[in-house]
């Protein structure tokens, strides 16, 4: 993120709550899938029975904080101001692709290799079969669940999600501007997202049959596109008090006609982030530089965490003895492991990915080819 450089010790500035939200979303997942996945959880379920089931199926809607995270946080990428028109649709997407998948098939490869190891320690539903080559292709092309090849990680469905997501988005973006044809029209933007969410509400998201495509997800993604442009305290009172009416009235319309907690959880979130998502707040405390350490380590956490659970689990399932005590300190033990390999991961598998593919880009644009430079 872009921000003001601090004084001396002093971080840039970052948006606080964002920070909050994915670090809170990605601790949610990690024990969603703990508790979930088993069999550490199976142990401890008779001792915690309420937490555990909890965790292992209500708590799976966390995922709906980063869906509208990423669309407030692709609105000020892609269209900052509601504004039609987007030169490079393409370039914009493959930039996205070339930040998602390099280090989504880098955890995807320890996952297989995780899995393979657990094997032979325990026989349990979570450990996937041999990963073969059409399926790790599948997984490199972000199409693993479209071509109805299962996962190698928990997760590994949301990566997708997401890049189809962002092409509808920059494509979105791009043909309003064709549609413009130059002539203003500050508010195409914001009536093309608001149709495109309550179509997603009313139609594509009550058939979960969709649920491995866009439009089933995109009234989450589009209420946080829209509470971005909302939250530009440069409009007048009445357009702002437009375009949350535009984001509200067909949530509201959706959820009374079939509630989805899902639903209820992103618009609560999209209102967070009309009041508080543009605050930025600077970690020289204690607590937000844990709080912006875990944002900024979040997407790691998320790819990571499923091999590290897997391999815990194994490996209590055949060296500990049984018990809710043992296998609870198995699942505390899981989900700090996770998130120390998601800063390792971080540090020495998403960072310097994406350093190397940016000076491949650059490298080309120099020699006179096209390929766009990594997301910023």
């Amino acid at each position: 993120m872009n921000g003001a450089k601090g004084g001396a010790g002093t971080a840039p500035p970052q948006f606080g709550l964002i920070s909050l939200l994915k670090a809170g979303a990605a601790q949610l997942i990690v024990l969603h899938h703990l508790a979930f996945y088993g069999p550490m959880s199976d142990q401890v379920r008779p001792l915690l029975p309420a937490l555990i089931a909890w965790l292992g199926g209500p708590a799976r809607i966390a995922v709906q904080v980063f869906l509208v995270v990423s669309g407030f946080l692709v609105a000020k990428s892609l269209s900052p101001a509601a504004a039609a028109g987007l030169a490079d649709p393409l370039g914009a997407i493959r930039r996205r692709y070339a930040k998602l998948a390099p280090p989504f098939m880098a955890a995807t490869l320890l996952a297989a290799v995780a899995s393979s190891w657990a094997g032979n320690w325990m026989t349990h539903s979570s450990v996937s079969a041999p990963a073969t080559l059409s399926q790790l292709s599948a997984h490199a092309l972000l199409l693993h669940g479209v071509l109805g090849y299962p996962s190698l990680s928990a997760g590994a469905w949301y990566v997708a999600i997401d890049f189809q997501l962002y092409a509808v988005a920059a494509l979105g973006v791009w043909l309003a501007g064709r549609v413009a044809a130059g002539r203003a029209m500050p508010w195409l933007m914001p009536v093309i997202t608001t149709l495109g969410i309550t179509l997603s509400l009313l139609h594509f998201n009550l058939d979960a049959d969709w649920d491995n495509w866009a439009p089933y997800f995109f009234g989450s993604y589009g209420l946080g596109m829209m509470a971005w442009w909302a939250s530009d305290r440069r409009r007048a009172p009445g357009a702002v008090a437009l375009l949350l009416a535009m984001a509200v009235v067909p949530v509201t319309a959706a959820l009374f006609l079939d509630f989805r907690s899902r639903v209820a959880l992103a618009l609560v979130v999209a209102c967070l982030l009309y009041l508080f998502g543009r605050v930025r707040t600077v970690s020289a405390g204690r607590a937000w530089g844990v709080v912006n350490g875990l944002g900024r380590i979040s997407y790691s956490v998320f790819l990571i965490h499923f091999p590290v659970c897997l391999l815990v689990n194994a490996a209590f399932s055949r060296f500990v003895p049984e018990g809710p005590f043992w296998q609870g300190a198995g699942m505390l033990l899981a989900w700090g492991a996770s998130l120390a390999a998601g800063a390792v991961f971080f540090r020495w598998v998403e960072t310097p990915l994406g350093r190397l593919v940016q000076l491949a880009s650059r490298g080309r644009q120099r020699s006179g080819l096209s390929l766009p430079s990594v997301l910023s």
